[in-house]
């Protein structure tokens, strides 16, 4: 079928491939190093504890065969082992059917890995990473030009993405409509970038500029997308251009990457295509077939963005095909950050000598200045500003966290920047404070040094100790 393919489309396939692959690489690698402190047989969500009450059908994971912590790693390693050989280009050199096998791979780990993840995994990229993911595996190799059918369905994922997130940001937050959401978002962000300060710091009416832009890239330019070229390219850029101007301004994880990987297909880039052979009867069906299903779960996130309780990072199937997606429904006004401490008195007072914990992302010692990590993703720096918002955030994991840095556990510490206690000597207590956080201005950055100034709100979790001896670490 001529129609089937779109040869112009080449390089922007190869282009593609190679970034997705990349963010396979980097979301293999996050769980491979954190897993075991979070999602291990003594982490603070043991997987076994889940898989034991969720059935196969509602998370299908090869984890419901079989648990340990040595699966997990293997599972993850490879992972990184097949993103690195599809980042390589090695699925030019193999048949189109292995090909295909090879994309499958990555999905189906991760798919596993997401499915037990529990809060760790509860993000909207780790749908966006899967359900790209899959429309992956039709996209072809160098035995086939690239279908049409599956690149329109790549344009549609993006329109929802972008769509879906201008919706709930109008709906969600008055800040928005009034354009005042940047006077606030920069500062209360989860996880400010090193930049961010300065990004703060803009005039307050750039603010709005910056803010009535993103609603035309989001509600507006998305429909550009399903014009003809070079209209669709011209879109396509526009979104990538905001996407790395988010890049700089925070750590969103691979959010923004991702989306800018979602953005490569529309691109027409110039090229000289190879001719190629039409594709095999039975890859013209499998894509159909794939694309009629994919279309047709697609009413239920179409029928989310229309509705005035439209909810955002929702997966919709257990296989998560098709998702629905949006961030920043409403944005904080002020940072609350939890500051964890610990004390080797055997009787705890307010005045004793308390050392505080640092985390590698959040914000904790006000002269310490953010880092760039995205696209490298700290899931438990993310889901400690979400306990800052509210204790209810914190309420499955938070006491197991405790407990581990009251046992010096070695595997939850490489998640800090920093521990003050040496690994012979665990604290006898540990307490946890909350503060307010804001940026400092230009006067006290110069004078002080600090980023940002704190004052302290309330007690968040008291003097806690263990009630029965340490593990071995």
């Amino acid at each position: 079928m001529d129609w089937f393919t779109a040869p112009g489309y080449w390089l922007s396939r190869l282009v593609f491939q190679r970034a997705l692959a990349g963010v396979y690489l980097v979301a293999f690698l996050t769980a491979a190093l954190q897993f075991r402190a979070l999602l291990g047989e003594r982490g603070m969500l043991p997987v076994p504890r889940f898989v034991e009450r969720v059935p196969f059908r509602r998370a299908p994971s090869l984890f419901h065969w079989r648990y340990s912590d040595r699966l997990f790693a293997a599972c993850a390693w490879t992972g990184c082992a097949v993103s690195a050989a599809l980042l390589a280009g090695v699925d030019a050199y193999v048949p189109l059917g292995a090909a295909m096998v090879l994309w499958l791979v990555p999905w189906a780990l991760y798919l596993s890995i997401v499915n037990v993840g529990q809060t760790w995994y509860g993000f909207g990229w780790e749908s966006l990473l899967l359900e790209t993911g899959f429309l992956a595996v039709f996209l072809g190799n160098d035995e086939v030009a690239p279908p049409v059918v599956v690149l329109f369905l790549l344009r549609w994922l993006l329109f929802r993405v972008e769509f879906g997130a201008g919706l709930i940001k109008m709906r969600g937050d008055a800040c928005w409509r009034k354009l005042t959401c940047l006077h606030h978002h920069h500062e209360t962000q989860p996880m400010p970038g090193p930049l961010s300060w300065f990004f703060h710091h803009l005039p307050g009416p750039l603010h709005k500029v910056e803010v009535a832009a993103n609603h035309v890239t989001q509600l507006v330019v998305p429909f550009l997308l399903f014009a003809p070229q070079p209209v669709a390219t011209a879109a396509a850029a526009l979104m990538v251009l905001t996407q790395l101007w988010l890049v700089l301004s925070g750590n969103f994880a691979w959010l923004n990457w991702i989306t800018v990987v979602l953005a490569l297909p529309a691109l027409r880039l110039p090229h000289d295509a190879p001719t190629v052979p039409d594709a095999p009867l039975w890859y013209e069906a499998v894509v159909l077939a794939v694309a009629a299903l994919l279309l047709f779960l697609s009413h239920r996130p179409v029928v989310n963005m229309l509705s005035r309780r439209q909810v955002m990072n929702r997966s919709f199937d257990p296989l998560h095909l098709v998702n629905t997606y949006g961030a920043f429904g409403s944005v904080s006004r002020v940072r609350h950050e939890i500051v964890v401490e610990g004390t080797l008195d055997e009787v705890p007072r307010e005045d004793g000598d308390w050392r505080a914990y640092e985390f590698r992302g959040k914000p904790g010692d006000p002269r310490r200045w953010p880092r760039q990590f995205a696209p490298y993703h700290l899931r438990l720096d993310w889901m400690m500003w979400f306990a800052a918002l509210s204790p209810g955030y914190a309420g499955t994991w938070f006491g197991a966290l405790v407990e581990r840095l009251l046992e010096n556990d070695r595997d939850t510490l490489r998640l800090l920047r920093r521990s003050p206690f040496p690994p012979d000597r665990p604290p006898r207590h540990v307490r946890a404070r909350l503060f307010r956080y804001r940026y400092t201005t230009w006067r006290e950055l110069r004078e002080t040094g600090a980023c940002w100034e704190r004052t302290y709100v309330r007690e968040y979790l008291p003097p806690t100790r263990l009630t029965a001896p340490a593990r071995e670490t």
